[in-house]
């Protein structure tokens, strides 16, 4: 594990820079940044998990206590002011004392309506940050998550600073032992619900904990992009797992996806060519590389694969044309990855806003941006046998071109997705998650 500590400064000193320059630009007095509340069950006297706000935690590792807020200008020092109220029902949050708590002031907070108290008395001149929009007004925000300022944070939150990049290893780290856990309790037998608990277990990450509800499909769910229903039964036959999984560390998530056939055959064939695939993939990033193009360079591939397998006959350019490869691959190659899962920014053309959209022939495309040094992304191609999508092919002329009996054959199984951790850097391309030694 990296030591974070000589890091950490140099993280705030750069977010410090990034907020004096919008802050000034709006002509604000600087950010009062909500970590959030708790959420009540309706009808119940149960809140739901606590989720924090991820611009409070891109400044501290805190995140499972509400009611604190950040106070930060550009100029000063960052000032936390912690909740820590008296309570005999629950577990009080420890006074901070960790490697950041040097870098930021902190004044603690008793009773939460009380906040107002330690707030700048020129609270109309700072920006709420935040989703508790009704507590903002009454406390006297009069800019509330204003769009200048969310749109510069969330493009520039894709460059991420050595102490962000130190984390996301960590995070890879961290899931890479889970991954390892569920790929034997699948040869082992295990059901869904089972491989879930190994994972967890392995992670030392409640449900709660992790960043997503984790994908952990067996044979034909693994064609259902984001199953989270854990089957508590074993299958009767087992023929393959599809498991997409990550883990937080201090806020900051992983991503993977490994697919595994439980014999030697030719969807093991399958798995490799599509990890073959991958790869080749990664290894055309680099800076200036629009992540646009890569993906379409993943439809020419997956086409070319199609066609090895004799799944379709045709021609590249036609299969991708006619939407034939989309229906086999209909997600986005990837996304960014930070703070959320699929991180702020990734439509971002400018620190203005300017969006770009995915294009027309691929909608689910999360990430339109041109490939800067430190940021991260997942490449995550698929191939699946999703009926609807087929079926849509089978109702016209396109239908002609599929072997309807190599998709029966393989229909069992599900499908396919491999997805790595990768970081841009000016003279290569690091990927985390293969690093710790997690093939495909």
């Amino acid at each position: 594990m990296e030591n974070l500590a000589p890091l950490y400064p140099e993280h705030i000193s750069e977010l410090n820079r990034r907020v004096a320059e919008i802050v000034a630009r709006e002509n604000l007095s600087g950010l009062v940044i909500h970590s959030g509340q708790p959420h009540r069950q309706f009808l119940d006297d149960m809140d739901y998990p606590f989720k924090v706000n991820p611009q409070f935690k891109a400044w501290l590792p805190i995140v499972d206590n509400p009611h604190c807020w950040l106070l930060v200008n550009g100029k000063d020092k960052p000032q936390l002011i912690f909740y820590r109220p008296v309570d005999f029902w629950h577990k009080v949050a420890e006074l901070p004392d960790d490697f950041w708590t040097s870098e930021v002031e902190i004044k603690l907070l008793t009773k939460a309506d009380k906040v107002a108290e330690l707030l700048p008395k020129d609270i109309g001149n700072w920006a709420y940050i935040g989703e508790h929009l009704d507590v903002a007004e009454v406390l006297g925000f009069r800019s509330r998550n204003p769009d200048a300022v969310m749109s510069y944070l969330h493009y520039h939150r894709a460059t991420k600073t050595q102490y962000e990049l130190a984390c996301m290893r960590q995070a890879n780290e961290i899931a890479v032992r889970g991954h390892v856990a569920a790929k034997g309790a699948f040869y082992s037998g295990a059901s869904e619900f089972q491989i879930q608990q190994a994972y967890l277990a392995a992670t030392d990450q409640g449900e709660n904990e992790v960043p997503y509800g984790n994908i952990v499909a067996l044979n034909q769910n693994a064609a259902i992009l984001h199953y989270t229903a854990l089957e508590h039964d074993t299958p009767a036959q087992r023929l393959s797992f599809l498991i997409d999984a990550g883990a937080n560390f201090h806020g900051y998530a992983s991503d993977i996806t490994r697919t595994y056939a439980f014999e030697k055959n030719q969807f093991g064939d399958l798995i490799a060519a599509m990890d073959k695939l991958q790869l080749e993939v990664i290894e055309m990033m680099r800076p200036g590389v629009k992540y646009v193009d890569l993906h379409i360079i993943t439809h020419q591939k997956l086409a070319q694969i199609l066609l090895d397998f004799k799944l379709v006959t045709g021609d590249k350019q036609g299969l991708i044309d006619q939407g034939i490869t989309s229906a086999f691959f209909p997600h986005g190659l990837g996304h960014m990855l930070g703070l959320q899962v699929h991180d702020m920014g990734g439509f971002l053309h400018d620190e203005r806003g300017t969006h770009i959209a995915a294009p027309e022939a691929h909608p689910f495309l999360r990430c339109t941006r041109t490939l800067a040094v430190n940021q991260v992304l997942t490449i995550e191609p698929g191939l699946y046998i999703i009926d609807t999508l087929l079926n849509e092919l089978k109702a016209d002329a396109r239908g002609n071109q599929v072997n309807w009996n190599m998709v029966d054959q393989l229909r069992p199984f599900g499908g396919i997705r491999i997805e790595d951790n990768v970081i841009v850097h000016s003279d290569h391309i690091e990927n985390m998650t293969r690093d710790l030694g997690l093939h495909g």
